[in-house]
């Protein structure tokens, strides 16, 4: 049984189609959150699917590979720093599952979603499962896409300012990610709303 080390996750919906959803990219001082929907085929289980943080880089990328190749259906969609500014990261998160889901072909029926909310405004019927990357298979196949989708565009921004160090430490608020935000100041794609971030744009320090 491929998925043996999950835990029997007791569920009843209508339908046929359940995904999982799950978003990577709350902490982060910069660039967008992103998130995913994923609809597992049953008749093609993937191997070695686990919670993104559980996983080796390059074993998240080969199943970032493989998981787009063998699932029903997914779904990879973000809502940018912009948008974070405006309805605050809770609610963009929110707004990249809703994308996510609304990219599902064959629809899901009935989504699990990662941590202890239902996203308002859900396209279908939903349930959040606390820690739901380690307790079910679809949702741990989301948070690799999610993971391996963001850290893409975290080596991208990378390249373009090489200063800044996001290939290191992927936007978060580290000690290198502050004072590098001391020196060279903030970026369009950093999140200004965010404290750190803030205090760089009015002067202030500390």
């Amino acid at each position: 049984m491929p998925y043996a080390h999950f835990p029997a996750v007791n569920l009843s919906f209508p339908g046929q189609y359940l995904a999982g959803v799950d978003e990577v990219g709350r902490g982060p001082l910069v660039g967008s959150v992103v998130a995913a929907a994923v609809i597992l085929d049953p008749q093609r289980p993937i191997a070695g699917l686990k919670d993104s943080k559980k996983l080796s880089e390059k074993k998240r990328d080969a199943l970032f590979t493989v998981i787009r190749q063998q699932a029903l259906a997914y779904g990879i969609a973000e809502a940018s720093a912009t948008e974070i500014d405006q309805i605050n990261i809770l609610q963009a998160s929110f707004l990249a599952m809703r994308r996510a889901l609304l990219q599902l072909k064959p629809a899901a029926d009935f989504a699990l979603i990662d941590g202890n909310r239902v996203p308002p405004q859900c396209p279908c019927a939903a349930q959040a499962l606390v820690k739901g990357d380690s307790q079910h298979p679809a949702i741990a196949a989301a948070s690799i896409l999610a993971k391996v989708t963001r850290d893409q565009a975290m080596y991208a921004l990378a390249k373009q300012h090489p200063e800044y160090g996001f290939e290191r430490h992927k936007g978060y608020p580290t000690k290198e990610h502050l004072a590098a935000l001391q020196t060279y100041g903030a970026l369009a794609q950093h999140r200004r709303s965010f404290a750190p971030v803030a205090r760089v744009l009015t002067g202030s320090v500390g």
